[in-house]
């Protein structure tokens, strides 16, 4: 009889193992059929996205003159968000929400919108990037192929973030940075383990679709020690000075990333009109211009038809303008504080690699390696996302340099304290032991919180919330 049951026992485990397989068979097959088509017009668009960014920069190098129209361009592309997209204004902040408690959706409308607005920053001299762009479109076709499979809510969380991996993966290269990316960003100090395969297989797919449209992006090499002398790459010397190197990362972030949001915030209330805003802007970034004396910080910095203007690439290769970082910022933050759209994560890769190759020189260390470190730390620092961060510098710098990439990144995120570029993320870990916050409290709820405080000459150590 005791056999008869042990036997009975075993054929039931038997059958519900097969059973699980089946299961995970068909949910695999499910979201493949769901995710590879959305993440293949994802990567189409981002190299559409692509190409008219570089066609549209090309001409603004071709006829300077467009930079005069800036104010008038910002006003017209404020004035179409105005009449048809107030519900997208929030942008990746928008998608951020979304993911962490789906309701209404990301409206479809939002990425023609945004593809539209960031080619016109980019023709008419506007200093902004594309990643907010490329994530903007991912987010908006997932949203759309959510509503279209009437996903539930915790389906529509994971096909969010897909779409936000393979916009990212798709736009700079970078398929298993854009995976991490999508799983690091809704939360400081937590990654949304839920969604890792789905997000690979999204940010695979982009990426590969947008290699296969032809879209090549700009290779960045670090030629020290490349070859024969990885170890000391390891060294204490080289990883103190990556730490240090790393503080000053964090503190740009964190210095980006407040002074954008007091800057628009301060816009917004002194001129509530979104399109007379944007003309304003427009006419600071010409007034900036005249002042600097050049046109090299406008745009995304990646490339310039001037001989001699300083560029994301040229500061891997020698010496640059100490002070060429903090012209970049202060030409991106009025460009995106005024209401221009496209993205902070290029300007961030523009004024990391400027500050890395001036702390380089200053700290006696190889140029093009701190040029890289500050590349992928400042947007550590300003995104919170570290481990994103890092596997991007091993994706575009390889792997010879993963240490002092870690440690770089690790240092800024530390440093850059509660702040970001994204106040939609949510505090998960608090950076510091001191320092608590109550559960599913924003960046923004922070924010808010430190200027109460400062405004009431009030200090709370124990709670930010």
């Amino acid at each position: 009889m005791r056999a008869t049951f042990r036997n009975l026992f075993s054929i039931l485990n038997v059958a519900a193992f097969f059973r699980d397989r089946h299961d995970h068979a068909m949910s695999a097959m499910r979201w493949t059929l769901i995710l590879v088509p959305m993440a293949a017009l994802i990567g189409t668009l981002c190299a559409a996205f692509l190409w008219s960014l570089d066609a549209a920069t090309q001409a603004r190098f071709d006829y300077p003159w467009l930079l005069y129209l800036l104010p008038i361009g910002g006003a017209a592309i404020a004035l179409l968000y105005h009449l048809t997209g107030k519900t997208v204004e929030a942008g990746n902040n928008l998608i951020v929400e979304q993911i962490h408690e789906p309701g209404g959706g990301v409206p479809l409308r939002m990425a023609p919108l945004v593809f539209i607005g960031t080619i016109a920053t980019h023709l008419f001299g506007g200093s902004a990037g594309r990643e907010g762009t490329a994530v903007q479109l991912g987010g908006s076709l997932a949203s759309a192929a959510a509503r279209l499979f009437k996903l539930d809510p915790p389906s529509i969380r994971v096909v969010l973030m897909a779409g936000v991996a393979a916009g990212f993966g798709a736009v700079f290269g970078t398929p298993l940075a854009g995976t991490v990316f999508a799983l690091e960003v809704l939360a400081v100090g937590r990654i949304e383990y839920s969604g890792i395969l789905p997000c690979l297989l999204a940010a695979l797919v982009g990426d590969w679709t947008c290699h296969a449209w032809g879209i090549h992006h700009t290779p960045y090499h670090i030629s020290t020690m490349a070859s024969g002398a990885a170890a000391m790459l390891v060294e204490p010397l080289i990883l103190a000075k990556a730490a240090i190197a790393g503080v000053a990362f964090g503190l740009a972030g964190l210095v980006f990333a407040e002074a954008n949001h007091a800057l628009g915030g301060f816009l917004k209330t002194r001129i509530p009109y979104s399109p007379l805003r944007a003309a304003f802007g427009g006419i600071l970034v010409i007034a900036l211009v005249w002042i600097v004396g050049t046109r090299a910080y406008l745009g995304l910095g990646v490339w310039s038809a001037i001989p001699g203007d300083p560029t994301i690439a040229g500061f891997f290769t020698g010496p640059a303008d100490p002070w060429s970082w903090a012209f970049k910022m202060v030409f991106t933050i009025v460009t995106l504080s005024a209401g221009f759209k496209g993205g902070e994560v290029t300007p961030l890769f523009f004024i990391g690699a400027a500050l890395g190759n001036a702390l380089g020189w200053l700290l006696g260390a190889p140029l093009d390696l701190f040029a890289g470190l500050g590349f992928v730390a400042v947007f550590a620092g300003a995104a919170n996302t570290p481990l994103a961060c890092t596997i991007m510098g091993i994706e575009l710098f390889g792997a010879t340099h993963a240490v002092p990439i870690a440690v770089a990144c690790f240092v800024a995120y530390i440093c850059s304290g509660h702040n970001g570029i994204y106040l939609s993320q949510r505090i998960a870990v608090s950076k510091r032991a001191t320092r608590a916050h109550s559960h599913g409290a924003t960046l923004r709820d922070a924010r808010a919180s430190r200027r109460t405080r400062r405004g009431d000459g009030v200090f709370i150590n124990k709670k930010e919330h």
